[in-house]
Parts: structure tokens; sequence; C-alpha cells
């Protein structure tokens, strides 16, 4: 969804940059400036893919507003993105935006550790816009947001293929270090292929050794764990590309929302 945010905004003529914690990323000192040719291990997954997709100026901090200080001293923006840190009160916002799972929804509707929430139910009354991600359709409280997939990208050459690469019925080798891999198997299958799959941990951290999948087929996986897997991939290693598609309906409310913020 931050992908997609930043594209509609620059398409719109606004100049962004992006925040994030930077969950697991060790490097030399916060604020950190992330760059596209950077560890994994340095930089954080998740900050990673955006700057090497989009280019954006991204800095990560666990001090969300020591992060937008460290961007503005380098950058001229119109705009900047918090990815994830609702709940991070220090850091000023225009805009809230929260993201539910459509088919997990909110679980025991409980707060950590009792249950899955990081603040209470009651949290989503006072935000902005509420999207539900694998929704089908607009409800009264929010709006749908659908994840497509586009093409298979491999690791090694950056080639880009087809969704039909591989034939209906194709076995593949499945990898996803994500908060809920199911959600990625089943779009494989829905893609008519036949994952064997292999669920980690969110923000697992991978070596060769252990992607060394038995018996030998393609292996095809999240951009997300491509990421860390670029350095010691196989031929026949492949991530899934994939672009948010918010509804029509959040995209007007959104631009109505940023032409008021414009003019202010």
């Amino acid at each position: 969804m931050i992908l997609w945010l930043i594209e509609h905004c620059r398409r719109r003529g606004l100049r962004v940059g992006v925040v994030s914690r930077g969950y697991g990323a060790k490097p030399p000192h916060f604020p950190w400036r992330v760059k596209p040719d950077q560890l994994p291990a340095v930089a954080g997954d998740e900050p990673l893919l955006i700057v090497q997709r989009t280019q954006v100026p991204l800095v990560i901090a666990p001090d969300r507003p020591a992060a937008v200080q460290e961007l503005l001293r380098t950058e001229s923006l119109d705009l900047i993105l918090s990815d994830d840190g609702l709940q991070h009160y220090a850091l000023a916002r225009d805009l809230e935006l929260v993201m539910v799972d459509a088919a997990r929804g909110f679980g025991n509707k409980r707060c950590l550790p009792a249950g899955p929430l990081r603040e209470p139910i009651e949290r989503l009354l006072s935000v902005d816009a509420i999207l539900y991600n694998g929704g089908v359709s607009d409800t009264e409280d929010g709006y749908s947001v659908q994840l497509r997939p586009t093409a298979l990208i491999n690791l090694m050459t950056g080639e880009r293929r087809p969704l039909n690469y591989f034939s209906p019925g194709q076995d593949v080798h499945a990898l996803a270090g994500i908060g809920n891999p199911d959600r990625f198997f089943n779009t494989l299958e829905s893609l008519q292929w036949r994952p064997i799959t292999h669920p980690f941990a969110d923000h697992a951290v991978y070596t060769a050794e252990r992607l060394r999948f038995q018996p030998a087929l393609p292996l095809i996986m999240t951009e997300k764990d491509a990421v860390k897997c670029k350095a010691f991939a196989a031929p026949d290693w492949w991530y899934l590309a994939v672009d948010a598609q918010p509804s029509t309906a959040f995209i007007s409310w959104l631009d109505g929302r940023l032409d008021t913020l414009q003019a202010q």
C-alpha cells in the first residue's frame, strides 16, 4: 500500500518521502537513510524493498519524528508517508489510514498480549479511513484493496516474465516470510500452479542452505523475501510482483483529502 501511495502521490506532482521503523535493521546509527545498494540486515527488508522499487527518499528510526527531521534536513518534500506507526503519537499527522486483513479481521478484538491488537478497537473511530486488504467490495466502514499479481521476476537476472510463464499445474516451491503466508500461497494456487509451501516467520533471515528444497523445482517467493535472497539466488528463483489496487471510491476520497491539504 505504501508503494501505491508513493506512485499515486507522485503522479499528482507531490514530492514524497517515507519514514519507517526498519524492523530488524541494524544500521551504524539512527536515523539512517536507506539506499538501494545496502544490505537487508542494515536497512531492513521492507524499507529496502520500497527504496529499490521506487527510489523514494526513506529514513528509518524507532523515533519517527527524528526520522522526519533527518529527511527534511536533506530533502525538499511535500508529503511524508509513515510506513506503519499509527501508535507513534509523537509524530504529528494530517491523515491516518488503517489497513485490516479482510480475512482475519481483528481476532478477539483485544490488545497484546491477550489479543492481536496494538491499540483498542475503539481507536478506529478516530482514524480517517480504513482499508480492507483482500476485501471484495467497499463497506460502510471502509474501502477494499486488492493485491494483484503482475509478473514473475527472476532474482538473478531481473528478467520479467508474464504470469503464464509457468503452465497450469506446474509444481513449484513457494516461500513466504510475511505476516500471513497463506495469502501468498493461495495467490499461487489462483494462478493454477501447485505450490509446495514453505512458510517462515515474518522478517525471517535466509541462507542458501535453508532454501535447498527437494525435489528440484522452481522457487517462487514474495518480493519482500527476494530482497534478502538475491545475493545467493539460483537461476530458477523468482518472485511474484504484486501491486495494490484500491477501490475507485478510496482513490476519489484520498484525492479530495489531498486537494484540501494542499489548499491549506
